[in-house]
């Protein structure tokens, strides 16, 4: 059976009380190992009135401070930190296959004095590669070319020698056959009319299939029209020029189920798609949904398999 690391996340959010709660369902598919002080565990536990299963296995990890619930703080900040970090390093040493994390909170991180943005961004600079953000569920996933940036700085991001080697990236990764890519502009550039970036993209995606020798990537898909149904019966994955862009359709379609995936990270690593929920916390709220993260868990144990790999 695999083992998975699990980052704890933000002990002031709700992601203690989700491991505990999906502890059960999870072990039937794999091994869980949870990054989290022995202490912490228990004093979270004891707030939740939930009990600690007995194998409930952990790495301990983290200093101990009060758990406040529904409280941005640095000292979560820096425990939600060391979880990751404690899980990181678990699958650096092929001590596990892959590693899920339950929800931070980038203010807690940012007061703990961290440069992080968030789990992508740290990834990329403790694994030197440039992690590409994945978001979504087994009916569409969107792939962000930029994520964690001001709107106003993407559209320098947008040119063809950056693009095309980030789109072979996830051909590499995902070895899919149909991969659709979004415009930038209103009406995908209106072939120049409304900007010149879509330009960019086309020659992106042109030089892309050139290489692979087939037609794999789509587009530039006109932005408003991409999220169809006629569209999302024809494919599973979009390339979204900015976070917004592939973040709002996804969340209106697929919130309560979508899960975040690190591609090219050099290890595995999924995540929910949701935050601390810091309004629910230690409430044993009706309204906490575990299916998130159930879905991170089998995303996971599902990237454990072969990818293509390419040389270009």
């Amino acid at each position: 059976m695999k083992k998975l690391a699990i980052s704890i996340g933000d002990l002031n959010g709700v992601g203690l009380e989700i491991a505990l709660r999906a502890h059960r369902e999870i072990t039937k598919v794999c091994k869980p190992i949870y990054c989290i002080n022995e202490n912490m565990l228990a004093w979270g536990s004891a707030l939740l009135g939930i009990d600690v299963p007995e194998d409930f296995e952990i790495r301990d990890c983290g200093k101990v401070f009060e758990i406040t619930p529904g409280v941005c703080c640095a000292d979560a900040g820096e425990s939600s930190y060391d979880s990751f970090i404690t899980a990181v390093a678990l699958a650096k040493s092929n001590e596990v296959d892959a590693i899920v994390t339950l929800p931070i909170n980038k203010e807690a991180w940012e007061k703990a004095g961290l440069e992080y943005k968030g789990h992508t961004d740290a990834l990329s600079d403790l694994l030197g590669c440039e992690a590409i953000m994945m978001l979504g569920c087994e009916a569409m996933f969107v792939i962000l070319y930029t994520h964690h940036i001001p709107l106003r700085d993407v559209p320098h991001e947008i040119k063809t020698k950056k693009l095309k080697p980030f789109l072979l990236k996830i051909y590499e990764e995902l070895g899919c056959e149909r991969i659709a890519v979004l415009g930038l502009n209103p009406h995908a550039g209106d072939h120049g009319v409304i900007g010149d970036e879509d330009s960019e993209i086309e020659k992106a995606i042109q030089k892309a299939n050139h290489f692979l020798e087939r037609e794999v990537f789509f587009g530039p898909m006109v932005p408003d029209t991409a999220f169809s149904i006629a569209n999302r019966e024809k494919f599973k994955y979009f390339v979204c020029m900015y976070h917004d862009q592939g973040l709002i359709p996804l969340k209106t379609l697929y919130f309560e189920e979508s899960i975040n995936v690190s591609l090219n990270a050099g290890i595995i690593r999924t995540s929910v798609d949701h935050g601390t929920a810091f309004d629910i916390a230690y409430k044993n709220a009706q309204e906490l949904s575990t299916l998130s993260y159930v879905n991170a868990v089998h995303e996971a144990l599902k990237l454990t398999g072969t990818k293509v790999l390419l040389t270009f």
